[in-house]
């Protein structure tokens, strides 16, 4: 069956049902990886008050694979008729039979009617507890984790339920999930995250400080040394005019305090884009989201000036829809943008991941003091993402319970790209826990695709096969047995591969804080896929088709086959070994190739 390796999700941290202390009880979650550099330095105190938050178990997830192939695989019926975000709501909203059954248990348990309390969407029951309560409840045992550095954080290692309420709860927060890098100097308060939009080395694109004169040409002999929109015209063909560019939709999402600089873009724009002068993106401002121009420093500007300048140039004039997420102070994680773009996914007073996620309303002075943004604008038909987590730091509950909202999104119609990462088979900054390869999440998610990056070989041109980029990897398919085995990745190839396809991401040329800077990195792929997607849309939509949405059943599919370039020279090292090699077909460097727009054009608009 055609993509068979979507049936089981890639999530690392897998738990059995485990027999707890309390009668009747079952441990239902244990965490991922235990902190290497964190010590457990004393018992939570009892009285601490928690923010419990039960997210409840939706009902018919077991048909989301199946709903969503009837609407993306190019052999169904129904192919492209995509389902509205009431229709998904309600097709997937927990059962009255999962809300009073968790409510009751909760009752039993000594809480009060009116300290319960049940989200809009019906998603999440939410109740303040003390840290003795919760403990009692859960049959847990909260930490206090204490790092060289003075930073502190709070957690539990595993928690049970009791076993007729489990398959009612996904999962329960604050719990087992832990940050086990150190936060850096830009962060939320106290006991917080590093923001996926703050400044770090190891994050967004790579550059080895490289900077180019304004007055450099650019020729098109010269993309192995430069890549500009026109070596990337020329690399996939890109030679299309949108028709209905306003009838189109892509969204970049953007984590404060990342933010691109106007004057950036106009530089960018003045070089290869000359009718864009002036030109920004459509702000949309989610969960007190601003494009700050305080900090002006590559850490707070690259990610957002590369995606926005590539983006805007190559989809031109499609507006872009700048999904900016996260206030100064709180921040912001995934599940804060999926909150804005489908208001069945948002939850009552903060129902996200404190620890991975921005909590709303944030009261502190110049916070934004308000509810979460929620439902605030239709999904974009296109998203790219050029963030990821390591995924040794997540639940697979947690991992899962995003993924199945990335599926619902394919389903509503819009196609999700997530960039892949930059460290080979490593987690970020080559973090390999206990030796094993440590995959990027929400890569990892079967509903998303996955973007690897490539290169032009030195002294070769725009004509000739490119070779891989640093890329990531999960786990393969049976398709490449590579000389590793479980004690390093999941071999069993029953697991979800990536990266799904890849574009160049080497020597981007970028408008950086006033000068022109190269950068590296499927950051810079993402945003180019997401482009080439876009315009795809766009002659859809021009011949009165909808958009194209998940596109994953079609490029593995082998009438498409032809539509990308092979990749098969180079690898993704890390962990202290070479990785995984490119290789005939799809392989899980660079995926299925690079796109070629032109014949991915003509094939995708003969789709119904």
């Amino acid at each position: 069956m055609l993509l068979s390796f979507l049936q089981i999700l890639a999530i690392s941290s897998l738990v059995a049902a485990a027999p707890s202390r309390r009668a009747n009880y079952v441990v239902h979650e244990r965490r991922a990886a235990e902190p290497v550099t964190w010590m457990k330095s004393r018992r939570l105190d009892p009285d601490k008050v928690l923010p419990l938050r039960i997210g409840l178990a939706q009902q018919n997830l077991h048909e989301l694979e199946d709903l969503l192939m009837s609407v993306a695989h190019p052999d169904s019926p129904t192919f492209g008729q995509h389902w509205s975000p009431e229709r998904v709501a309600e097709h997937f909203a927990p059962s009255e039979d999962t809300i009073s059954t968790v409510k009751l248990w909760l009752i039993n348990e000594g809480f009060r009617g009116d300290r319960i309390r049940v989200s809009p969407s019906k998603g999440w029951i939410d109740v303040n507890a003390t840290a003795s309560e919760v403990e009692s409840l859960l049959d847990a045992e909260y930490h206090v984790y204490t790092h060289p550095s003075g930073h502190e954080q709070i957690g539990c290692e595993s928690y049970a339920l009791p076993d007729h309420i489990r398959e009612h709860v996904d999962l329960i927060k604050p719990t087992v999930h832990f940050l086990h890098r150190v936060p850096s100097p830009i962060q939320k308060r106290s006991n917080s995250t590093t923001k996926l939009g703050g400044p770090s080395q190891f994050k967004g694109p790579k550059t080895n400080g490289t900077v180019v004169a304004s007055s450099t040409p650019f020729p098109i002999s010269t993309c192995d040394q430069f890549i500009t929109p026109d070596c990337l015209r020329e690399l996939y063909e890109i030679d299309y005019k949108p028709q209905v560019p306003h009838k189109n939709s892509y969204g970049i999402v953007e984590f404060t305090p990342q933010a691109y600089l106007g004057s950036d873009l106009d530089m960018f724009f003045g070089l290869f884009g000359h009718d864009q002068d002036h030109k920004r993106p459509e702000l949309v401002s989610i969960d007190g989201g601003v494009v700050q121009t305080t900090n002006q420093l590559l850490g707070f500007n690259s990610e957002s000036d590369l995606d926005l300048e590539y983006a805007m140039v190559l989809s031109n004039p499609t507006p872009i829809k700048l999904l900016q997420t996260g206030d100064l102070f709180e921040g912001a994680g995934f599940d804060n943008w999926l909150d804005a773009v489908d208001k069945s996914y948002c939850t009552f007073d903060g129902g996200d991941d404190p620890v991975q996620d921005g909590i709303y309303p944030d009261p502190v002075p110049g916070g934004f003091n308000h509810p979460e943004s929620c439902g605030i604008i239709k999904p974009p038909h296109v998203v790219s993402v050029s963030y990821g987590e390591d995924e040794d730091g997540l639940s697979e509950h947690y991992a899962k319970r995003q993924c199945h909202e990335y599926g619902k999104l394919g389903l509503m119609g819009s196609t999700i790209l997530y960039s892949s990462g930059d460290f080979g088979v490593a987690g970020t900054n080559g973090f390999c826990p206990d030796g094993k390869f440590n995959p990027t999440f929400p890569a990892t998610c079967p509903y998303v695709t996955a973007v690897g990056a490539t290169q032009i070989t030195p002294g070769k041109t725009v004509h000739d096969p490119e070779s891989t980029r640093n890329g990531r990897l999960k786990s393969t398919s049976k398709i490449i047995p590579p000389p590793y085995t479980a004690a390093q990745y999941s071999n069993s190839g029953k697991v979800r591969a990536f990266p799904d396809l890849s574009a160049n991401g080497a020597n981007y040329v970028v408008a950086i804080d006033g000068n022109l800077v190269l950068v590296y990195g499927t950051s810079a792929s993402s945003p180019v896929v997401g482009s080439i997607i876009t315009l795809i849309n766009d002659a859809r939509i021009a011949h009165d088709k909808g958009p194209i949405g998940f596109i994953n059943p079609l490029i593995y599919d082998k009438r498409f086959s032809d539509a990308f370039n092979d990749i098969t020279s180079g690898s993704n090292p890390g962990c202290n070994t070479p990785g995984f090699p490119a290789a005939k077909g799809w392989d899980p460097v660079t995926g299925v190739g690079t796109p070629n727009l032109k014949k991915l054009l003509d094939k995708f608009v003969k789709l119904p």
